[in-house]
């Protein structure tokens, strides 16, 4: 009991001291943009990753319902983020949100892949301060033509030998 006891106080200590000098916690926030190259609703092994599609890290206050916070990035040439997000925001809801893509036929937004929520605050449990979102995704003009076996076969609908 005593050690829980100690815990916790190290734990407010803790929280006291960053507040009092001023050193806020800093987030990493990471992810993957793809290309839904067979409009499946999820990444495939022909799944393609976008290079410089741009996204953002958006927090709502979950009680006022105002935007506090929009942070702007772009993903690398293998389609991956790591978005920086400094401070504790423990009364808002943070969501990556899909933006543009570079691409022009792999530019429409896959509704209910279009955003991910992560939790930015220190008040989790969690001691790491990297947060991982939920891949996000582009839909393909027109599925591929090899998408058409790939879906069968993966939903096992391919032809009996």
């Amino acid at each position: 009991m005593t050690k829980i006891v100690f815990i916790v106080a190290l734990c407010l200590f803790s929280s006291i001291i960053l507040v009092a000098s001023g050193n806020y916690p800093i987030f990493f926030v990471v992810g993957r943009v793809y290309c839904d190259t067979c409009h499946a609703g999820f990444e495939t092994n022909i799944t393609e990753y976008i290079s410089g599609a741009m996204i953002k890290v958006e927090c709502t206050h979950f009680t006022t319902g105002n935007i506090e916070h929009n942070i702007y990035d772009v993903t690398d040439s293998t389609g991956n983020y790591k978005i920086e997000v400094a401070d504790d925001h423990e009364e808002e809801i943070c969501e990556v949100v899909l933006v543009a893509s570079p691409l022009t036929n792999c530019h429409k937004i896959n509704h209910g892949r279009d955003r991910a929520q992560v939790v930015l605050s220190t008040n989790t449990g969690m001691s790491n301060n990297v947060r991982f979102a939920n891949s996000l995704g582009f839909l393909k003009d027109e599925p591929l033509p090899m998408c058409e076996k790939f879906l069968r076969d993966y939903y096992g609908l391919g032809e009996e030998a």
